[in-house]
């Protein structure tokens, strides 16, 4: 520690997240908890409008922020969503302070919605490829999500036309990154009551990439078969909600069905949430993205077994006994994938595999691992200097 006069001087770090959705403030909110012997100077811009968001919060936080922007700083973290680069460009204060960049997600691996357009694409992949190539360290929630982003940048430089640099500085990328998941916060499992129909929840976000088509498709292979479950759907709503998920919700409120739809809602409360959540007995997801998945987490620390594709992130923190085989290509497989499984365990309970231990992933055993990359990032910094 760094002293001055024979008293300590407290880092000051100056955090940026430009999108900032629930996930993204639970990470930000435990970090300012875990680590309070840091000075945290914390700017966030809403989650919407997105497009206009990774491009221009530059110009939002240099007209709205230059104070903040100008104060001296050990470290710089910004989130993935962040165009570091030209922020640099504009603040020269914050062009020779250590960065770390943290992805939650990277706009490689993110499926294109279908209203966006191929083209519309390049811009926010650009935006990660300069804002890493602007940092000192790269800080990724997932093995899954650091091997898409590098493979995206190299999938990205084959198909531009021209004046494409050679490929060894991904290898610098590589060099700089590091898997740094965002820690859960520990909670303690509620008593769970005996019930004797298998109770499942679908707890994600009621967006195109969360896989709703997926849910619709497992809901009418369980209701062909006539296994009998209950259903909750937990989850974000917003104002534009998929077709798909309305119809679902309109089909097994009217329908005579095996499926049961005992919950339909948003919980505010983390703790009703949580107390819902240990009322289920299996969490599922029906994905197209996911780079850590801490919906599937909340749930998996209420008590409930995990049920998910064999893809994305889920292989990453979670066993086969728990994995359904993925094919993308053919949804109406997947999703008997998912209910051939949901029809063992329900025909043979002393085949559902434990709930699996997330201990190791909660705060209390990943406080350190932050901490040590922090001062890595800042070290790094001055020895280069």
């Amino acid at each position: 520690m760094e002293t001055r006069g024979g008293q300590a001087l407290t880092k000051r770090i100056l955090l940026l997240s430009a999108y900032h959705a629930a996930s993204h403030d639970y990470w930000l909110q435990g970090l300012l908890n875990a680590l309070p012997e840091y000075h945290w100077t914390v700017l966030t811009l809403p989650a919407r409008y997105f497009n206009w968001r990774i491009r221009g919060n530059p110009l939002s936080w240099v007209s709205q922020e230059s104070e903040a922007l100008t104060g001296d700083y050990d470290l710089l973290i910004a989130t993935s969503t962040v165009d570091v680069a030209t922020l640099k460009g504009l603040v020269p204060t914050l062009a020779t302070c250590p960065t770390a960049v943290y992805f939650h997600e990277n706009q490689f691996a993110y499926p294109r919605s279908p209203q966006q357009a191929k083209h519309q694409r390049v811009e926010p992949q650009m935006v990660n490829l300069y804002a890493a190539l602007a940092a000192d360290s790269l800080w990724f929630n997932s093995p899954y999500n650091r091997s898409s982003f590098l493979e995206g940048c190299r999938s990205l430089m084959r198909a531009l036309p021209d004046h494409v640099p050679a490929m060894p500085w991904l290898d610098a990328l590589d060099s700089r990154a590091r898997v740094l998941p965002v820690p859960l916060n520990p909670v303690g499992v509620a008593e769970r009551r005996p019930s004797h129909t298998l109770r499942l929840v679908w707890n994600h976000r009621w967006e195109y990439d969360k896989g709703i088509d997926g849910l619709c498709l497992a809901v009418d292979a369980l209701c062909e078969r006539g296994i009998k479950v209950e259903l909750t759907l937990l989850g974000q709503r917003f104002r534009q909600c998929p077709e798909a998920a309305e119809a679902l919700v309109k089909r097994l409120r009217t329908d005579r069905a095996s499926v049961t739809l005992v919950e339909n809602q948003f919980i505010e409360s983390r703790a009703a949430y949580f107390e819902l959540l240990a009322m289920q007995d299996v969490v599922l997801s029906t994905a197209l993205h996911d780079f850590q998945g801490l919906a599937i987490m909340d749930a998996v620390q209420a008590g409930c077994i995990p049920l998910v594709p064999d893809r994305l992130c889920y292989p990453d923190f979670f066993a086969d006994e728990y994995l359904y085989a993925s094919s993308p290509n053919s949804p109406e497989s997947e999703a008997k994938a998912l209910v051939d499984k949901l029809a063992l365990w329900i025909g043979q309970p002393s085949s559902r595999p434990a709930v699996p231990d997330l201990g190791y992933l909660e705060w209390p055993q990943r406080c350190a691992d932050y901490r040590d990359a922090i001062e890595r990032c800042i070290e790094g910094r001055k020895q280069k200097g």
